[in-house]
């Protein structure tokens, strides 16, 4: 039988997550991406606790643009907010999306805006 679209994801998701692992030197930096939006946080798994936070949703993200705008706006305030709080490094997490895309764009912002991965 074949498999819907988010038992596949998920399938994905839990065979990155065997490898990807945050600590509070290099977080994690978990993407989800809806139909509308896209969110990014850094995330210290030994804590279990979210260290920020941002989307496209965000009052100080003003992006008229499309999608893929958003998502490079949402990859420049991450990378920002992270450097300001004082980390430089982090492990990426597609969570389970193809590298592709959103996806890629905000990876590739963060990595301008000074983030390391």
């Amino acid at each position: 039988m074949a498999l819907s679209k988010l038992e596949r994801r998920t399938r994905i998701k839990h065979r990155i997550r065997k490898v990807v692992f945050g600590t509070a030197e290099t977080p994690r930096l978990s993407v989800f991406r809806s139909n509308k939006e896209i969110y990014a946080q850094l995330i210290d798994d030994n804590a279990g606790a979210t260290l920020l936070a941002v989307s496209s949703r965000d009052k100080e993200i003003e992006v008229k643009g499309n999608k893929l705008e958003q998502a490079v706006a949402v990859g420049k305030a991450v990378a920002t907010k992270a450097v300001n709080a004082g980390i430089t490094s982090c492990a990426f997490d597609r969570n389970g999306y193809l590298y592709h895309g959103r996806v890629k764009a905000l990876a590739d912002a963060a990595r301008e805006a000074g983030l390391k991965f």
